[in-house]
C-alpha cells in the first residue's frame, strides 16, 4: 500500500483461520472490505493458522496425530500474535482466535489495551462442528463466545438475532449484514443449457440444509422430468446426490460467478432452529446479486431480505416450495422480473458499496475508544 509520507498508517491485525479467498464467511465479513480500508489508511497484516496442507488434515476424518501437530503449531502462532498485538492500532478477530475452547489469546489481547473487534455471522455459541471432527466437538467449549464478546471493544454481527445474543455480554454492538461485492457479482450472459437449472451453493457442513429440500426436489423432478435439472456448487466432489440429474461442481474462485450464472433459480432451504436463525442469508444474496430469482426458507434474516413475490419467494411447507418453484419454472418472464428486483435489493441494502464507508467509520471509532 502506498501512503504519503506524512500520513501515519493505522495498523490492523486480522486474526482469522483461513488463508485469503478460502473461506466464504471470511471473504464476505472482512476480506472484501480490505481495499476500502487500505484506501482509508489501514495497513493490514493477515494472520491465518490453516494452510492449504492443513486443510486436508484438519477437515478429514481421523488423522489425529496430524491434527494434534496442527493444534500445537497454531497455539504458538497465536502466542506470536499476542506478543505483537501491542504494535497494532486495532485487532480484528473473525469467529475465534483458536479452534479449541480456550479464550487465552483474546483475553491477553484485551489486556494489552489494543482495541479489538470480534466479528461473527453464525450462532457460534451453539456446537456445529464439521463432519470430520464430530467426535472432537467436546474440545470446542462453545460458551467461549460469551467471553470473547466480553473482552472485545466492539462486537460486529451479521443480524439482529446475533446482536440480541451479543448484547448480553457487551453494549457496543455493530450490525453489519453479510454483504455482496456487486462489481464482482455481476450477471453474465447465460450459456445455453437444456432445461431449467435449480441451484444451491455451500460448503460440506451446510449440505445438511440442502438435503432438507430433497423431498421437494424429488417432487419437482417427477412433475417436470427433463425440463429441470439441479446443480450443487461446493468445496468437495466426493458427495453424491440422491436426486437424479444433479450436476456437482467443485467451487473455485476463478469460475465461481460463471458457475453460479448457470442457475435459473437459486434455493436456500433451512431448518427453523437456533443455529439457522443466526444465518445471514448469504447464499440467497449471492444469487440475488446475479439477477437470479430465489426461493428461501422463512428463517431468520431471510424474512427481512425477501419482499414476497417482488424480489424473491419464501417457502415453509413442502407444498409451498413446490408451488413457488413451479411458478418460476413455468415463467421466464417471472424469473426475469424477480431477478432484476433482487439485484436492486442487493445494490441498495446488501452491497459492499452501501456499507464500506460505515465499516471504515466504525473501525476508526473503535481505535479512538
Amino acid at each position: 500500500m502506498h501512503t504519503k509520507s506524512h500520513i501515519v498508517p493505522k495498523r490492523l491485525l486480522l486474526i482469522v483461520h483461513h488463508r485469503p479467498n478460502r473461506s466464504p464467511g471470511q471473504r464476505f465479513r472482512i476480506e472484501q472490505f480490505l481495499p476500502r480500508l487500505e484506501k482509508a489508511g489501514y495497513e493490514v497484516t493477515f494472520s491465518n493458522i490453516i494452510s492449504e496442507n492443513d486443510d486436508r488434515t484438519f477437515y478429514s476424518h481421523g488423522h489425529y496425530f496430524g491434527k494434534l501437530m496442527f493444534v500445537i503449531k497454531s497455539f504458538f502462532h497465536r502466542m506470536k500474535d499476542v506478543r505483537r498485538a501491542k504494535n497494532f492500532d486495532l485487532v480484528f478477530v473473525y469467529r475465534e482466535a483458536y479452534m479449541l475452547g480456550t479464550t487465552i489469546f483474546e483475553r491477553k489481547i484485551a489486556k494489552s489495551g489494543v482495541p479489538m473487534i470480534f466479528d461473527f455471522d453464525d450462532s457460534i455459541w451453539l456446537n456445529d462442528t464439521s463432519e470430520g471432527n464430530q467426535n472432537l466437538a467436546w474440545l470446542k467449549r462453545t460458551e467461549k463466545t460469551n467471553e470473547i464478546c466480553h473482552y472485545a471493544t466492539l462486537v460486529s454481527v451479521g443480524n439482529q438475532y446475533l446482536a440480541d445474543y451479543a448484547k448480553q455480554f457487551n453494549d457496543n454492538i455493530f450490525i453489519l449484514p453479510t454483504v455482496i461485492n456487486t462489481n464482482y457479482h455481476k450477471p453474465t450472459e447465460k450459456k445455453p443449457h437444456n432445461g431449467i437449472c435449480i441451484g444451491w451453493t455451500g460448503t460440506q457442513p451446510t449440505l445438511k440444509h440442502y438435503e432438507t429440500a430433497f423431498p421437494v426436489l424429488k417432487r419437482i423432478k417427477k412433475k417436470y422430468g427433463d425440463k429441470v435439472y439441479f446443480k450443487v456448487i461446493m468445496n468437495s466432489k466426493t458427495w453424491q446426490s440422491e436426486i437424479p440429474d444433479t450436476k456437482i461442481v467443485q467451487w473455485s474462485a476463478e469460475n465461481e460467478i460463471e458457475e453460479l450464472c448457470e442457475f435459473d433459480i437459486g434455493i436456500m432451504p433451512l431448518p427453523d432452529d437456533k443455529w439457522s436463525r443466526g444465518k445471514c442469508g448469504f447464499k440467497g444474496l449471492q444469487c440475488m446479486a446475479l439477477e437470479l430469482p430465489v426461493v428461501m426458507s422463512p428463517v431468520g434474516v431471510n424474512k427481512d431480505i425477501i419482499d414476497e413475490g417482488k424480489n424473491g419467494f419464501l417457502a415453509d411447507t413442502e407444498d409451498e416450495w413446490v408451488k413457488k418453484l413451479s411458478a418460476l419454472i413455468e415463467s421466464e418472464d417471472l424469473r426475469r422480473e424477480i431477478g432484476k428486483n433482487a439485484r436492486q435489493t442487493v445494490e441498495e441494502r446488501f452491497s459492499v458499496t452501501a456499507w464500506e464507508d460505515k465499516v471504515v467509520e466504525t473501525f476508526d471509532q473503535t481505535i479512538k475508544k
